[in-house]
């Protein structure tokens, strides 16, 4: 493993353009868990798996049921900036890192102070009228009850990409054009399985891929080098 870390350290020292493109395993070092997970207490409180509760077509039809899983099980406003989150907005600040490119939806890369965040799936801070348009934080979610609305009478929604949504469009460009442009990519936490967002990674072109994940992924074949771990831990052996 030193020898690994010293090779990232190598191709973080030559690197000028560095992005990061992270998933849910990012998070979990912050103590949010993968709502993927569906252990016994979702079995106990609800009567569908997360991927139903989250999609378009339930929050439409069952929006009651919506909200209450919602605010169970997808604000964690206490949760911290990990050390992952810390080196990324120091490579950021130093000038190496033009980019983070996330999956996840709470916040926390501008928490820990990254200023370019492509947030592909939205975030749970921002919340909007779906009559009206006025913007809302998260509080309005958070500390309502039922179906949260505005004052003009309209549904106050989440700003995340539910399933069957489609991902906003200056978002996805944004990233895609900083991932074509960047000499090192560093994929982090994430098992590459959920699309559109993992066919991303399609459109670098160095010679500096690097994988960090705790398990294998499809993608480890084609990285230059492949880091087995945490990744709060991974980077805080790294000289920032």
């Amino acid at each position: 493993m030193e020898n690994v870390i010293e090779r990232l350290q190598e191709m973080i020292d030559a690197s000028e353009r560095i992005v990061f493109f992270g998933g849910a395993g990012v998070s979990t070092e912050s103590g949010i868990p993968d709502f993927r997970s569906v252990d016994g207490l979702y079995n106990q409180k609800y009567d569908y798996p997360p991927e139903t509760i989250l999609s378009h077509t339930f929050y439409v039809k069952r929006p009651d049921e919506f909200f209450r899983f919602y605010r169970d099980k997808m604000l964690f406003l206490d949760a911290k900036p990990n050390a992952a989150h810390l080196a990324l907005a120091r490579l950021e600040e130093k000038g190496k890192l033009t980019a983070v490119v996330t999956q996840n939806i709470d916040g926390l890369h501008q928490a820990a102070g990254s200023k370019c965040v492509y947030e592909l799936h939205g975030s749970v801070l921002r919340n909007y009228c779906e009559k009206c348009g006025k913007f809302f934080d998260v509080g309005a979610i958070k500390n309502s009850e039922g179906i949260p609305t505005c004052e003009c009478g309209g549904r106050i929604k989440p700003d995340v990409v539910l399933y069957e949504e489609g991902l906003d469009q200056r978002t996805l460009q944004g990233a895609v054009k900083a991932i074509s442009e960047a000499d090192m990519l560093i994929i982090g936490g994430t098992s590459l399985a959920v699309y559109p967002a993992a066919g991303l990674i399609d459109y670098y072109r160095g010679n500096r891929l690097v994988l960090i994940n705790k398990t294998p992924t499809p993608r480890d074949a084609m990285a230059d080098l492949v880091v087995t771990g945490s990744i709060g831990e991974i980077f805080s052996q790294i000289n920032i």
